[in-house]
């Protein structure tokens, strides 16, 4: 099976998704959820990109991205796994979580990530409810505003989520 393609070659709005490398719960600790929100928010000034909506779970991660430039998707991931990975590593190295759990060795992110490209607002509204819903479905939390790893708590009650959240200009 070949690589996934891509579409970064218009003003998508793209809802990403990566996980843990070998569907570990690495994100079931709260520091590392801090650790990739620090992360995000440095890339998103850093590659001028809009975060539309996020859900963090304990081994993978939601994501609605918009750039006003074509062709920033694939650095903005690389580069938020990047900082992030390290980051996390050495948390859990630090308190002797990761050789409990995983080789030392092991990377934090599976390599790829899949991106499905979404051109209107009914489309994110969709992705929005499904993002939110993940924490309730798997049994986290009775209500979406409950999870305070996304941005539900945005749509919902206008709360302070730890990221910037904004809408694209499609």
């Amino acid at each position: 099976m070949g690589k996934p393609t891509i579409y970064d070659n218009q003003r998508y709005v793209h809802f990403v998704t990566f996980s843990c490398y070998g569907k570990r719960a690495h994100l079931s600790r709260d520091q590392c959820k801090r650790i990739l929100l620090g992360s995000l928010n440095h890339e998103l000034k850093r590659h001028n990109a809009i975060c539309i909506g996020f859900v963090i779970m304990p081994d993978h991660v939601h994501i609605l991205i918009w750039f006003p430039e074509i062709g920033k998707l694939s650095a903005f991931i690389r580069d938020w796994k990047r900082s992030s990975s390290r980051s996390i590593k050495l948390f859990l190295l630090d308190q002797n979580q990761l050789a409990k759990t995983t080789p030392k060795e092991d990377p934090i992110w599976q390599k790829r990530f899949y991106s499905f490209e979404i051109e209107t607002e009914e489309k994110i509204e969709e992705k929005l409810t499904y993002m939110h819903m993940n924490p309730v479905k798997k049994g986290l939390v009775e209500n979406i505003t409950d999870w305070c790893w996304g941005s539900a708590r945005h749509y919902v009650s206008e709360k302070s989520v730890g990221v910037p959240i904004g809408w694209p200009r499609m």
